[in-house]
C-alpha cells in the first residue's frame, strides 16, 4: 500500500465505517418543517400564478381600452381635418366675397361722388338756367 496523501496517515487504516442506522428523535420535527416548507411554497406559487394571471387579464383589458381610444381619437381627428379643409374653403370664399364688397362699395362711393358734384353743379347754376 502506497501513501499517496500529504499527511502522515497510516496505510493499513481503512475507510471508516458506517455505524447501523438508527432513527434519530429530532428527525420527525425536520420532516414537518420541511413539509411546511413545500405547503408555503406550492402556496406562494399558486399566488404568483394567480397575480400573474390578474396582471396579464387588467393588461389586455387596458391594451382593448387603449385600443379604442385610439381609434375613436383617430376618427376624431380625421372629421376635424374634414372639418378644418372645409372651413378653410369657407374662408377662401368668405375673403373673396369681402374683397368684391369692398370693391363695389369703392365704386358706390365714386358714384356717390360723381352725383354729388353733378347736383351741387345743378343746384349752383339753377338760377343762371332758369332766368
Amino acid at each position: 500500500h502506497v501513501a499517496l496523501s500529504g499527511n502522515h496517515t497510516d496505510p493499513g487504516n481503512g475507510p471508516a465505517r458506517f455505524t447501523k442506522y438508527e432513527e434519530h428523535a429530532g428527525g420527525s420535527k425536520v420532516l414537518r418543517m420541511l413539509e411546511e416548507v413545500i405547503t408555503d411554497s406550492k402556496k406562494t406559487e399558486a399566488d404568483a400564478i394567480a397575480a400573474e394571471q390578474d396582471a396579464q387579464a387588467a393588461y389586455e383589458n387596458i391594451m382593448k381600452e387603449s385600443n379604442s381610444a385610439i381609434a375613436t381619437y383617430t376618427k376624431k381627428v380625421a372629421n376635424m381635418q374634414a372639418d378644418l379643409s372645409k372651413d378653410e374653403e369657407d374662408h377662401v370664399a368668405t375673403k373673396a366675397d369681402l374683397m368684391a364688397n369692398l370693391k363695389e362699395i369703392e365704386e358706390l362711393h365714386e358714384a356717390l361722388g360723381d352725383l354729388k358734384r353733378s347736383c351741387d353743379y345743378v343746384m349752383k347754376n339753377f338760377d343762371a338756367r332758369q332766368a
